[in-house]
């Protein structure tokens, strides 16, 4: 072994977690992970059919009763030694992250911790799942509100952030009492879906009570949002696929919580400090390659600062390190598969026939694709389209109100930022911006576990973090109680 080779220590990551064993699926596929910078088979997966996701869900439901009665003192703990086990493991899963996903070691460290911000904040919800009593109109009532679980909660993650954006929905929903049956995307299911279920067995949550399913969607179909059993479905991926997602649980009148794609602007007024702002927009574009629902996908910039900024922002991308993720100075690795470069080309030759100008030219090298940088208008292919991909337009702004125009001209809202000199300004554009989140003098690529996260028209319904996740995760019942007879007009008036 080398020195400082980092030992990974969970086994059996080749398995569906299902009533609390591990197991192959039931299902006709046989499913190959591989390394997307090198190919490396990593696992192979038996596939989940439909009665693994129904035998997933019944255990789901079954072991949620007994974990709702749990004193919340040890729910709490539990949680806890999630967040301890993950510390514990920090270098094993950036390992899993990189070699699964193409993260580099930044990408990797700054999404486990996510994790563990967001579990240890979701470790609080046991204690506080608090009612209240409230004044009512009838003389000798006692309303009073209960917090309770919502039952089973279905999560479906994505290939990106896997670890995190899955566990965003998988810790506040345990914590607050629900039954859990998480399905990663295939292409991570180990950071997306199996280190989670090893984790929190590690911590001692009853078996059973979250499940791990890795079916293939083209057999399942509809199955894992159309069951019965969920109150929730929390997905986090495309626009279209939430769309049907939407479709299907308002069909079934169950809640969701939808995370789905952006087309983010960051804005530079005339006031900006230019190196600032490029430097921001650097890492806000191109941090895990793009490949991330908050990335900056246009640059919108004062006509009096576009010149500069263009030169400025090409010259520091020619500079990023480009290549294999698991050298530690590496920025851009690999996008997850050549269908997503494929996608991508095709969108840049779209946009340079539309009138963009290419000011960066890229190249590809398997499935690692080097920086683009176009100028172009609002209506190019690269602007119109989110690119989840290392690929930026820059858009020249007359003034203040253009620009807000500009960024406004999208059915997107999840994310985005403003430079300006005075930060008073950049706030007043800010609120102008018909999206969930902007940071000022900032980039668009910001999470934090006590904040409201989620986006505005088509990029998504519901809020993440914080007080938001305990609200999503839960439901509220009603119980009056009438401590004085109360005189019932039918009684006092037809029945003398």
């Amino acid at each position: 072994m080398d020195k400082g080779e980092i030992v990974l220590t969970y086994e059996n990551l080749n398995k569906n977690y299902i009533s609390g064993k591990w197991r192959d699926g039931n299902g006709k596929t046989m499913y190959e992970v591989t390394n997307p910078y090198n190919g490396q088979v990593l696992e192979k997966i038996k596939m989940a059919n439909k009665e693994d996701i129904d035998e997933a869900y019944k255990s789901a439901e079954k072991e949620q009763k007994e974990w709702m009665k749990l004193n919340p003192f040890e729910r709490s703990s539990i949680m806890e030694k999630a967040v301890q086990i993950m510390e514990s493991r920090r270098e094993e899963f950036v390992e899993h992250l990189i070699n699964e996903g193409g993260s580099s070691h930044l990408k990797a460290n700054v999404e486990i911790d996510f994790v563990i911000a967001i579990t240890r904040e979701a470790a609080s919800f046991p204690l506080r799942m608090t009612g209240e009593i409230v004044p009512s109109l009838i003389p000798g009532k006692e309303n009073r509100i209960y917090r309770k679980p919502l039952g089973v909660v279905g999560v479906i993650g994505p290939f990106n952030f896997p670890m995190y954006l899955a566990m965003r929905s998988v810790a506040p929903a345990l914590a607050t009492g629900n039954g859990v049956v998480l399905k990663p995307d295939e292409q991570t299911a180990i950071t997306g879906g199996i280190l989670l279920a090893k984790v929190f067995e590690e911590a001692g949550i009853p078996k059973g009570l979250l499940n791990v399913v890795i079916p293939n969607i083209k057999e399942i179909g509809d199955a894992f949002v159309d069951h019965p059993i969920p109150r929730l479905i929390s997905f986090t991926g495309s626009t279209p696929v939430g769309r049907h997602i939407g479709e299907l649980c308002g069909r079934n009148i169950k809640k969701t919580a939808l995370e789905l794609g952006g087309n983010n602007a960051l804005i530079v007024l005339g006031d900006a400090d230019v190196e600032r702002a490029v430097n921001s927009a650097l890492f806000g574009k191109f941090m895990h390659n793009g490949q991330i629902c908050m990335a900056i996908n246009r640059i919108i910039v004062h006509k009096d600062k576009y010149d500069e900024f263009v030169k400025s922002f090409v010259d520091q991308a020619k500079k990023i390190k480009v290549g294999d993720p698991r050298d530690k100075d590496t920025l851009i690795g690999p996008l997850i598969n050549r269908e997503a470069i494929d996608r991508i080309l095709e969108q840049i030759d779209e946009a340079k026939n539309q009138g963009a100008k290419i000011e960066l030219e890229g190249k590809v090298e398997g499935n690692v694709m080097h920086p683009y940088v176009l100028t172009g208008t609002n209506d190019v292919s690269t602007a119109k389209n989110e690119m989840f991909g290392p690929v930026a337009t820059i858009i020249p702004a007359e003034d203040d109100k253009d620009a807000v125009r500009i960024a406004n001209d999208t059915p997107f809202g999840l994310s985005g930022a403003v430079h300006a000199g005075s930060p008073e300004r950049g706030v007043e554009v800010a609120k102008q911006i018909v999206t969930g989140m902007v940071h000022v003098n900032d980039q668009s690529v910001n999470d934090e576990p006590l904040i409201a996260f989620g986006g505005e028209k088509s990029s998504g319904i519901g809020r993440f973090g914080g007080e938001w996740s305990l609200e999503e995760f839960t439901t509220v019942q009603w119980i009056s109680v009438q401590t004085e007879n109360r005189e019932n007009p039918y009684y006092t008036n037809y029945l003398d």
